[in-house]
């Protein structure tokens, strides 16, 4: 393994017992993944998995007239390539690179027997696997019954959840891309950000200036995957919903 700093920033890979990451650290490989790098395709035999350092990947459903509508994101919270331990080897969606960065590679077959041997790991793989669950789950019902501008405001935050700073660099192509929706109504629900002084835009960048409104002018799908996901997952519980999730005094 090139840097071995590198596992601590991403939360899953530094949650792992000491014991397993000891055994796994020299199998690791260090890689850049530009934007739109696809990881897999439907179908294809997985042959290792992917823990992003600041890459953060889409998981995407591709219809067969070539359509796509983002199902899940993943980013240095966790990791890509669940059915390597679940015993499924393939899946049918697609993972591409919704934003460029590092991410660290591991080969199929240490994972899935650090899976199988070590009881600590497997839980804490399961319980990451619910997580993502969760977000699917969210992510059908956000498309289904809110609004365009819900769901960006939805999918902004859950990608600057996954970020160092408060940019994005992404199109608003892309972005229809993600929530398959038309790219005129990501151009409408973004010039409303952007009026409310919640976005800048420009030229592909994306910069959130109000986080604390762009939260409330989310719909409750983005409350409810971040209180499961800190919940199942505690260590990522790194950015409180204040504006939508009352504490006790």
């Amino acid at each position: 393994m090139k840097d071995r700093d590198e596992t601590a920033q991403n939360h899953l890979l530094a949650a792992l017992p000491d014991d397993a990451k000891q055994r796994l650290a020299p199998l690791f490989e260090s890689l850049y993944l530009p934007l739109g790098h696809v990881i897999y395709e439907p179908g294809t035999t997985l042959q290792h998995v992917y823990f992003p350092i600041d890459a953060i990947v889409s998981l995407l459903y591709v219809t067969e007239n070539g359509a796509s509508a983002e199902i899940a994101v993943v980013g240095n919270e966790g990791m890509v390539g669940i059915a390597l331990f679940m015993g499924g080897e393939s899946t049918t969606n697609r993972a591409i690179v919704q934003s460029a960065g590092d991410v660290m590679r591991l080969p199929a077959t240490p994972l899935r027997d650090e899976f199988n041997r070590h009881e600590g790991m497997l839980h804490l793989l399961l319980r990451y696997t619910q997580a993502l669950i969760t977000q699917m789950s969210q992510t059908a019902v956000c498309n289904r019954h809110h609004s365009i501008d819900q769901q960006l405001c939805r999918w902004l935050l859950l990608s600057l959840d996954r970020l160092p700073g408060n940019e994005l660099i992404m199109t608003q192509e892309l972005i229809a891309n993600m929530l398959g929706v038309r790219r005129e109504g990501v151009t409408e629900a973004a010039g409303k950000l952007h009026k409310l002084g919640v976005i800048e835009y420009r030229r592909g960048h994306i910069s959130v200036l109000n986080r604390p409104m762009l939260e409330q002018l989310s719909c409750e799908c983005y409350a409810v995957v971040k209180r499961e996901s800190d919940r199942l997952m505690p260590y990522q519980a790194m950015y409180p919903i204040k504006h939508l999730i009352k504490t006790p005094n």
